[in-house]
């Protein structure tokens, strides 16, 4: 029994899973500052290895801002643009890269150590490999963002913003139920649970309601329509229909802002009255009694980040809390759904 429960899991493993989660937490914070400064397109080029090396000296840095003195960005929006200024720019999108290399070197190192050890649970060794695979898709996706705004658009293609963001979410969400599995071994019993189902779906909701952001983000939606409950004094926007589906879909600043409320309120009304049912449930442990609770506050709180922000026209502090605070509802609700699903 003792060797089956130290094959089972591991706490080295769960500790280094963790670590690895926070970092992207960190990214998708140092993302939305780098978005939320419009810093995103003075890097035009992509080096994996070489480009983790910011100028280091005057023609490194002349070099560089002559590179995005030749993108529509600076042409339309920045003409004038200092070197200085274009500096400031610059270390933000550099910190994010950085960043991303050292997310990855956090997870490869240790996965290999790991490995050679034989201390990962057979269970955990393919999901940890699939979260390696799609850390290393999420740099290609993001180079593919970026090259969305280089020749055409001033900003990025917005339904390449969501597609980088919510791959982000998918491993911030993997790992740390990885990692909660690791810590913890598998269940020794298996109950079905009412709860199962209910858990997944608010999961999913909340998913889908990051990605809603997401194109409110992409589209700059939030500088626009800024009175609540109310979109310029109107329940339905007169302006919601882009020329076709997908230009209402994707690139409607009134549509994507519509579609980002009505999820909240739903995500809203789920959330509290998951948090209430699971309070009074017998078929629930103390332990996800406490995080059905978190849960239910963790989406008050976001609801009036968001209003707060939308309201105040998305000033970069409470625009960054809003997302750190989507990331904690995304790992509250991984988390509930993990352990409802244990007795």
């Amino acid at each position: 029994m003792t060797s089956f429960l130290r094959s089972d899991r591991s706490r080295p493993v769960a500790v280094w899973l963790f670590v690895v989660a926070a970092l992207v937490l960190a990214m998708v914070v140092v993302g939305g500052a780098t978005r939320l400064t419009v810093s995103g397109l003075s890097i035009t080029q992509w080096k994996p290895i070489s480009g983790a090396l910011p100028p280091m000296n005057a023609a490194d840095w002349n070099e560089e801002f002559a590179r995005y003195k030749a993108i529509p960005q600076y042409v339309q929006l920045n003409r004038g643009m200092s070197l200085e200024a274009f500096k400031g720019i610059y270390w933000w999108e550099w910190a994010h890269r950085l960043l991303g290399r050292l997310v990855g070197l956090t997870f490869a190192l240790p996965f290999a150590w790991f490995l050679i050890r034989q201390e990962i649970p057979r269970r955990l060794i393919w999901r940890c490999a699939v979260l390696f695979a799609l850390g290393g898709l999420q740099g290609l996706v993001g180079w593919w963002m970026v090259k969305s705004g280089l020749a055409d658009r001033v900003l990025v293609a917005p339904e390449r913003l969501m597609i980088h963001l919510g791959l982000a979410f998918i491993l911030l969400a993997g790992l740390a139920w990885t990692a909660l599995d690791a810590w913890a071994g598998s269940p020794r019993v298996t109950v079905p649970s009412p709860w199962t189902r209910w858990a997944f779906a608010l999961m999913g909701l909340i998913y889908l309601q990051i990605l809603l952001g997401a194109l409110v983000a992409g589209n700059n939606a939030g500088l626009s329509y800024n009175d609540w409950p109310l979109m310029n004094g109107a329940l339905f926007p007169r302006d919601y229909a882009g020329q076709g589906l997908w230009a209402t879909l994707a690139h409607s600043p009134a549509a994507v802002q519509f579609h980002h409320r009505i999820a909240a309120y739903l995500v809203l009304a789920s959330g509290l009255t998951a948090a209430a049912m699971a309070w009074r449930s017998r078929y629930l442990a103390t332990g996800a009694k406490f995080l059905g609770a978190a849960l239910g506050a963790c989406v008050v709180i976001q609801a009036l980040l968001g209003i707060a922000t939308l309201m105040a026209h998305v000033p970069i502090g409470l625009a960054m809390a809003h997302q750190v605070m989507a990331a904690i509802l995304l790992s509250v609700s991984t988390a509930f759904a993990w352990r409802v699903r244990r007795p």
